[in-house]
């Protein structure tokens, strides 16, 4: 049987790994959760609502009794190690580095318009 303690514990490690992984300061788990957002892939947004779900049973014992503390353990673990696996500075380099993209291809758009638009109007 699971307690509060124990499910405490599990909320604040995923916590602690969301706050590594993406960088989200929260005072709740489920407030981490909502601000990673989609940052989470699908079946681990699933396994982080199940711990939400667990965390939000509080201190009530017979809603304690109908948690399943293997799934939650599993739930916690996944999370856990696909928290571990990003990278923050990648992340932020390929953010840039798209950033860049889309403005170079922006000016060599505008720039053979600009090109086409004086050979059309007989300027070249």
């Amino acid at each position: 049987m699971e307690t509060e303690d124990s499910i405490k514990l599990r909320s604040d490690r995923v916590q602690k790994a969301l706050e590594d992984a993406f960088g989200v300061r929260a005072k709740t788990v489920s407030r981490a959760v909502r601000k990673a957002g989609r940052r989470l892939p699908r079946g681990l947004r699933a396994d982080a609502a199940r711990i939400v779900a667990a965390e939000g049973c509080g201190g009530n014992p017979k809603l304690l009794r109908t948690i399943d503390g293997a799934a939650l353990d599993t739930a916690a673990d996944r999370l856990e190690v696909w928290l571990d696996t990003v990278d923050r500075a990648d992340a932020r380099r390929g953010y840039w580095t798209g950033i860049g993209a889309m403005i170079g291809f922006n000016i060599l758009l505008i720039g053979g318009l600009v090109v086409i638009w004086m050979w059309w109007t007989g300027r070249v």
